[in-house]
């Protein structure tokens, strides 16, 4: 195989969700998250930040959101936030899944209500 064409096969773009198979959107979106930061991101960037199950990609997000809230996300970003603990105590916070969505500029979801 060529370099080209080694290219070409990456170029590709996954748009199968899988965990909406098993889940239905609201089992997905968790919950969402309400921090300062969160604030700020909605206000100055229109990013809204969500916890997400930990089986669900970024196009699962992408249809959840479209079904709850009924916008459309022009961007989403996942991440895996790592468990916090103590030494040789109990576990201070739990790891979780987090999606960051950016909407388009005239979208907002109001997540007060």
């Amino acid at each position: 195989m060529t370099f080209k064409q080694v290219l070409k096969a990456r170029g590709k773009k996954l748009t199968k969700t899988s965990a909406l198979n098993k889940f239905t959107p609201y089992d997905i979106i968790v919950k969402p998250l309400m921090t300062e930061k969160s604030y700020a991101q909605a206000a100055n960037d229109n990013k809204f930040s969500f916890k997400v199950h930990r089986d669900a990609n970024k196009n699962d997000v992408k249809v959840a959101i479209q079904a709850i809230y009924g916008v459309t996300p022009v961007n989403v970003n996942t991440s895996i936030v790592p468990t916090k603990g103590r030494a040789n105590r109990k576990v201070v916070r739990p790891g979780y899944k987090k999606a960051v969505i950016t909407l388009k500029k005239w979208d907002t979801i109001d997540l007060v209500s």
